[in-house]
């Protein structure tokens, strides 16, 4: 068990760096971060296309990530 629990961890977790590097950045330095941050969480730019795929995916990627190593602490500990 501990071993399944390990393997589909980094399986996620290669997964989750595979997803985030194949993202467009949306603008370059600190002033283009908070601008984008502010963008994304009132909605003015919504994303299109392969983009909210994986930005989707990310999500589902991000949220499993985090229920397996729990998970996997749990069966280990």
């Amino acid at each position: 068990m501990e071993t399944l629990a390990i393997t589909l961890l980094v399986i996620d977790t290669i997964a989750l760096i595979v997803l985030v590097l194949l993202q467009s950045g949306k603008s370059a330095g600190l002033s283009g971060a908070i601008s984008g941050g502010a963008e994304q969480l009132f909605g003015k730019q919504k994303a299109r296309g392969i983009d909210a795929v994986l930005h989707k995916a990310t999500i589902v990627a991000g949220v499993l990530f985090f229920v397996l190593a729990f998970s996997t602490a749990y069966v280990i500990g």
